[in-house]
């Protein structure tokens, strides 16, 4: 069954309705310029109390190997995700596993996996000058022939609408939302989630699941 990760978690609240409602993967960002980063003491507040199983992410765009392996230690998150230009020898630097993120534009985009090894690749839809969040999709047919290459998680304007039949055209290793599961950036919405994972499940979920 495909695994659902919702991505951008800013408080304990988003957190525990998100892993009730069957979210399996929770990311937390901690790039500067997104408008979803997480103060560190906050990811280890929340990581600390979500539910055992539930696997944490450290989404990271372009920062150091130090300061990476620095907050990986304090916060504990179990996987690391990098998302922006980082090359296949620092992606090899950490004991953790790390999934990467390719932008998706057309074809030629997915000749970039065959240069990493790392666990997992994220795919997103390729914006200039944004490294995630768009909002926006890419052609699924892509993402399908990527899976060639390496477990593939999708990601790129995926909502409650769409996710269904994204996941039954690409049969990916994962699903990745943000913005279409939010009422603002880091602010999740619990009817939207629980839309969400219902139709990425494909069942329903019971009703009014509080925190």
């Amino acid at each position: 069954m495909t695994k659902i990760k919702i991505c951008g978690i800013t408080n304990l609240e988003d957190a525990l309705i998100a892993c009730k409602l069957g979210a399996d993967v929770l990311g937390f960002i901690f790039s500067p310029k997104s408008q979803r980063q997480i103060a560190p003491d906050r990811a280890e507040q929340i990581i600390s109390k979500i539910p055992p199983f539930i696997k944490s992410v450290g989404v990271f765009v372009n920062q150091s190997t130090e300061d990476i392996k620095k907050l990986q230690k304090r916060c504990g998150f179990d996987v690391i995700q990098l998302h922006g230009n980082e090359s296949p020898t620092f992606c090899n630097s950490f004991k953790q596993k790390v999934i990467k993120a390719i932008h998706i534009e057309d074809k030629s985009d997915l000749f970039k996996m065959t240069e990493y090894k790392v666990s997992a690749f994220v795919l997103d839809t390729k914006v200039k000058g944004m490294f995630g969040g768009t909002g926006k999709t890419f052609d699924w047919q892509l993402a399908i022939e990527a899976k060639k290459l390496g477990p593939v998680i999708l990601s790129g304007g995926l909502t409650p609408e769409n996710v269904a039949e994204a996941i039954g055209k690409v049969e990916p290793y994962a699903v990745d939302v943000a913005t279409g599961v939010e009422v603002q950036p880091g602010i999740k919405d619990p009817d939207k989630l629980q839309a969400f994972i219902e139709s990425a499940k494909g069942q329903k979920i019971a009703s009014n699941v509080k925190a």
